[in-house]
């Protein structure tokens, strides 16, 4: 038996979670984390044997993962948080059995294999995540948004764990069965959320400017005015260029051309450019709230 609980948070993934949930044998625990579906995805938890918690967002800190870990006593070292859509295969198995024998490591990044609009995508951009770590490493990235996110799940909020970190190569699926409708909308609540961050973050590099010597010395990491200095340096390049005109464009020439998704034929170009607009809508949501801002000066 794996030294490791799978948890899975959900909301009316009834059409996911079968395919997901047959891939999981031979772990320690799987749990399911619901936050109210309507659906049968109780149901098709219970009948496959996964222990279910259920999570009612307050719409403050913390989240759905870090009230997890927060929460729930785990009986394994290790945690795998893995999405409905996020399929197992034996080849990740066995290479997770190997990484978890590396007393150095205290958590993975993770590769998956997406699909989108039922072909497999073999080229474009790449996809990591951080999702398995030792229980008692870390947990996600705190950030303050009680007055602006609608999300009740960490999306784009990262671990942070204390240890060295590893890549485990072999891919995890990643396959939606909702269709292009449930998509797209997931990507406009993405974009929303993104668009923001990206004011938060730009109204705390502002207040910090303007603060004393003696408050910044005083400010905690859950300041907005400090959270800017705690971004990785991928996360600062993109908040820097988010707004600009070329982002979206950019984006989609590197995934399509550079990146080589022109060999994914017409879903290649369909995906990109999906993206592309993902990071146009987010562009355009910040400039819709600061001309709000300065209409209402």
């Amino acid at each position: 038996m794996l030294d490791v609980t799978v948890v899975i948070p959900v909301k009316n993934e009834a059409a996911n979670l079968p395919a997901c949930l047959s891939r999981l044998d031979g772990f320690g625990r799987v749990v399911v984390v619901d936050s109210g579906s309507t659906d049968d995805t109780i149901r098709i938890a219970e009948e496959a044997g996964a222990a279910i918690l259920h999570f009612e967002w307050n719409g403050r800190f913390p989240k759905k993962r870090n009230w997890v870990l927060r929460n729930f006593r785990f009986q394994t070292g290790w945690v795998l948080f893995l999405d409905a859509d996020e399929f197992i295969s034996p080849r990740f198995v066995d290479e997770l059995k190997v990484a978890l024998g590396d007393a150095t490591k205290v958590g993975y990044w993770l590769n998956y294999e997406r699909w989108f609009l039922g072909r497999q995508l073999k080229h474009g951009d790449e996809f990591q995540k951080l999702a398995l770590f030792r229980v008692d490493a870390g947990e996600y990235e705190r950030i303050d948004e009680e007055h602006w996110s609608a999300l009740d799940m960490e999306i784009h909020e990262h671990p942070i764990l204390d240890g060295e970190i590893g890549e485990i190569k072999a891919p995890i699926e990643h396959n939606e069965y909702r269709g292009l409708r449930h998509y797209i909308a997931k990507h406009n609540e993405y974009s929303s959320w993104e668009a923001g961050r990206y004011l938060q973050l730009m109204d705390g590099r502002e207040g910090r400017h303007a603060c004393s010597q003696s408050l910044r010395r005083s400010r905690t990491k859950t300041d907005a005015s400090a959270e800017w200095e705690d971004l990785t340096e991928r996360q600062r390049k993109k908040y820097q260029h988010l707004t600009k005109w070329w982002a979206a464009p950019v984006y989609f020439l590197r995934g399509y051309f550079w990146k080589r998704g022109f060999l994914d034929g017409s879903v290649g170009f369909h995906f990109a450019f999906l993206k592309a607009v993902y990071f146009y809508q987010i562009r355009l949501k910040i400039k819709e709230e600061l001309g709000k801002r300065d209409g209402s000066r």
